[in-house]
Formats: structure tokens, C-alpha cells, sequence
């Protein structure tokens, strides 16, 4: 198995654009009070970016890229 670098990166921005897509969100919904989509379109993001996440992390494993305890 191949513990790279740039899957570790990879990862790690993804989940820093997960937060930050949180944050933005929770920003909109006390800033706009819930009469703007900008919230949702923010939270859609979030999720999108949370199974794609989850999709690449199931490929690298399949492929045997990445394996428990790496």
C-alpha cells in the first residue's frame, strides 16, 4: 500500500473546504435571518463536497491505495 503525500492533502483540503463551507452557511443564516438560498446553496456544497470525499476515500481503498491504519 502507498501512503502519498498528495492523498493526505487532498484530504485535508477537502475537509478545511467542508468547514468552511459550514461556517459560510451559519454566516448567511444569521446574517440574512433565513430570507436569502445562500445558506442552502452553501450547506449543497458542503454535502457535494462530503460524498465526494467519501466516494474518493472508497476508490483509493478499493484500489488499494490507501489502507487501514496509514
Amino acid at each position: 500500500m502507498i501512503s502519498s503525500p498528495l492523498i493526505r492533502l487532498i484530504v485535508i483540503a477537502t475537509f478545511i473546504f467542508i468547514v468552511i463551507s459550514l461556517g459560510t452557511a451559519f454566516f448567511h443564516l444569521m446574517r440574512d435571518r433565513g430570507d436569502s438560498d445562500k445558506a442552502v446553496k452553501a450547506l449543497t456544497y458542503r454535502v457535494g463536497l462530503s460524498v465526494a470525499l467519501f466516494i474518493f476515500l472508497m476508490v483509493m481503498y478499493a484500489t488499494g491505495v490507501i489502507g487501514p491504519g496509514q
